[in-house]
């Protein structure tokens, strides 16, 4: 694969937010206020992500948010941040 298609093949990630389980930390919002914000009823929500069923929210990003990605769910207090690697379907949170 040359340097042109390695550009266009970036890594992209799944977010799974597991919005129940949530207790209202603002964890991850501190970390990443471009991508979480804190909701009236004191839980966390994943700006721009979808609703899969009553609880679960997705979203796909790219390489370039990342990083910050992973300081959210790690500072998350009950693990409910889950980060999979589409390209492998490794589970990196």
């Amino acid at each position: 694969m040359d340097d042109k298609n390695k550009a266009e093949a970036k890594k992209k990630y799944k977010i799974i937010y597991d919005r129940e389980g949530c207790i209202g930390a603002a964890a991850c919002a501190a970390e990443f206020p471009e991508r979480w914000e804190m909701s009236q009823d004191g839980k966390a929500d994943l700006v721009d992500s979808e609703k899969v069923n009553e609880t679960e929210y997705i979203l796909e990003i790219g390489e370039e948010e990342l990083e910050a990605m992973m300081r959210a769910a790690q500072s998350c207090p009950v693990n409910v941040i889950h980060i999979i690697d589409l390209e492998t379907g490794e589970k990196l949170i």
